[in-house]
């Protein structure tokens, strides 16, 4: 979607020809269209179905550019569209959205395709605050942070281009919530009728969004039982006059409601049009008195997405390639690489996600970027073992070193989406998502193959260190930590949730490599790490929800489960079928091939039992 200023851009008198097409070339319906431009300036609950479907299919696309699993942009536009009353029907791919949408009287139909794909967990975490922002200040309840929606409010108002790092905010926002619900509860001694926070925060048992909106949907029922809340359910439209927008307040002193607000038929839809949790679709909303409703217009909705959607990276080149630096000489060091091998690949590695910032910052092609990447960082550690060969002859040895170099341009994130994909039984995305990630993949074995040709390299596997296995079990807890951390820089983390996804990657990862030598073979021992990697990053976000963790921490789990292991991703497997295919050694390459192939399965099928054991929704076929 373009911002107001890309707008206004737009509409400069501009050279005609093929640069001015490629110029403005819109990849979604622009907001300057009558229907929607209209609308712009009305509270969101009063615009038309243009304006409405502008903001949900907006959110969707910019949940699918963040990297995330089709099955995700379909609930949170679904969360989005419940408090505007618009039911959507959506089909989501790697890099393009359809939508229907309706409102019970309407319907429009959007198509918006994205450019490029790529991965960026902070806006997947924003969203999420976004939708709870809007679900709350609508009169609804909080689906995704029900115990934190005073922190999704204020997050999302008073984010902007000053605020370099938005966990820091929700932190210095719980935190203060926090002292001033302690200094209202002392003085509820005195005053017991005196509220903690303008934003109501239910308790709630549930544990996963659609568990919170079955009990919105069972309070609702309650509430229309009695002819008071009805009575308070009258959408704004009927409010006097446009004042009672700007000044709820002085609505509330009337004390009185509209005669026609009882006899005013509310819109019921036949038994099963709609989803469960959408048969409110077309009711009433909240009059602009209830205390729990803000009149949000379209174009406030549209000014937080540009906010969200524009939000500079939160590392910079340099400090994005020494993270990659670090995760790859984990990652080597997990694979039974030495000192030696571990530098060449922080060095490798190092220089070679720094040219990949660099170079996408011009946009240019992924596949030709990761093949430069790639060959620089694998030609970069190969000089940098033939520097200390000078010094010690025996790092000339480590020709599998490289390999590690390479590790940080593994598709973790559509790999794992895409098996996910599968598993909701959307086959269109999840097949997209693993043909992109193979190709990726492609290109960068390629790139590795043509460099170990050109220099006459012979990976044959790391030699053994020979460490006590107490020492290698607590280096390896240490190393998967820095490894996941390192990654999680790379997919634009926070830093709390960097951490996060480091103490949930160091256990799950200690545990796949301490049981595989113990005899458990890889693939099984893949599956269960990602299983537990699972179950941890569920139980995060369920002790989050139950008011056991600070409200701020409330991360989405695929933000954590992604990063934990991608680390288990068996680059060394994928890269080897590659170079003995080079060599025309095809048994050798189906050999590795296939072994790559059934752990790489493992991984998403263990989410996904993780995710059916942990929620209602992936267990049951609805």
């Amino acid at each position: 979607m373009q911002s107001a200023l890309h707008k206004a851009a737009t509409r400069n008198n501009e050279p005609a020809g093929a640069g001015q097409v490629t110029k403005f070339h819109s990849h979604a319906i622009p907001l300057d269209m009558e229907d929607i431009e209209r609308d712009f300036d009305k509270p969101i609950i009063d615009a038309g179905i243009a304006a409405k479907a502008s903001v949900i299919v907006r959110v969707g696309m910019l949940d699918l550019a963040a990297g995330t699993g089709s099955f995700r942009v379909r609930e949170m536009m679904h969360r989005v569209a419940y408090p505007l009353g618009v039911h959507v029907r959506s089909d989501v791919n790697l890099t393009d959205i359809e939508a229907s949408c309706t409102d019970g009287q309407n319907r429009i139909t959007e198509v918006v395709d994205l450019p490029t794909t790529g991965v960026n967990t902070e806006r997947i975490w924003l969203l999420e605050h976004f939708a709870d922002w809007l679900s709350v200040n609508l009169g609804h309840s909080a689906v995704y942070h029900s115990h934190g929606a005073v922190v999704s409010d204020q997050l999302v108002e008073y984010l902007c281009d000053d605020v370099k790092d938005a966990s820091q905010l929700s932190a210095q926002i719980a935190k203060q919530m926090s002292g001033q619900e302690q200094e209202l509860l002392g003085e509820q001694s005195d005053k017991p009728s005196q509220p903690v926070a303008h934003i109501p925060v239910q308790q709630t048992q549930a544990t996963t969004p659609q568990e919170r909106l079955d009990e919105i949907a069972r309070q609702r029922e309650i509430d229309k039982r009695d002819p008071i809340a009805q009575a308070m359910a009258v959408s704004s439209k009927d409010a006097d006059s446009p004042a009672s927008l700007a000044s709820p307040a002085s609505s509330a002193c009337t004390g009185t409601v509209a005669s026609s607000a009882v006899s005013r038929k509310v819109h019921q839809p036949p038994k099963g049009k709609y989803a469960a949790h959408f048969d409110h679709v077309g009711a009433d909303a909240k009059l602009p008195s209830h205390p729990d409703f803000k009149p949000i217009t379209v174009r406030q909705a549209h000014e937080r997405l540009d906010m969200i959607e524009h939000r500079k990276p939160l590392y910079s080149p340099v400090f994005a390639g020494f993270a990659a630096a670090c995760a790859c000489a984990a990652f080597v060091f997990l694979l039974g690489g030495g000192p030696y091998d571990m530098t060449g690949a922080f060095v490798g590695a190092g220089l070679g996600h720094w040219l990949r910032r660099k170079l996408f910052a011009h946009h240019l092609n992924q596949f030709f970027v990761t093949f430069m990447a790639v060959a620089v960082a694998a030609l970069a550690c190969t000089g940098t073992l033939r520097i200390i060969g000078l010094v010690d002859p025996i790092a000339l040895a480590h020709d599998t070193a490289y390999i590690g170099a390479m590790l940080f341009v593994i598709p973790g994130f559509p790999l794992v989406t895409g098996g996910l994909d599968i598993a909701k039984i959307d086959f269109p995305s999840g097949i997209q998502r693993l043909t992109y990630a193979l190709s990726i993949i492609l290109m960068a074995t390629l790139a590795g193959w043509a460099v170990a040709r050109m220099v006459h390299l012979n990976p044959q596997g790391f030699e053994p260190l020979g460490l006590n296995p107490w020492i290698n079990a607590v280096l390896r807890f240490f190393f998967a930590g820095v490894g996941v951390w390192g990654f999680s820089v790379l997919f634009n983390s926070p830093q709390r949730m960097c951490l996060v996804a480091a103490v949930i990657g160091a256990i799950t990862d200690t545990l796949r490599l301490e049981i595989s030598d113990a005899g458990v073979p890889a693939e099984a021992a893949a599956f269960l790490g990602a299983f537990l990697a699972g179950l941890l990053a569920a139980g995060w976000r369920i002790a989050v929800r139950r008011g056991w963790l600070a409200p701020h921490l409330g991360y989405p789990r695929i933000c954590l489960t992604v990063p934990s292991i991608v680390i288990m991703v068996p680059g060394l497997y994928m890269y080897r079928a590659m170079f003995y295919l080079g060599q025309f050694d095809t048994q050798l390459a189906l050999d590795w091939a296939f072994r790559a192939f059934m752990v790489i399965v493992c991984l998403p099928i263990g989410l996904a039992m993780a995710r059916v054991v942990t929620d209602k929704n992936w267990r049951y076929d609805i």
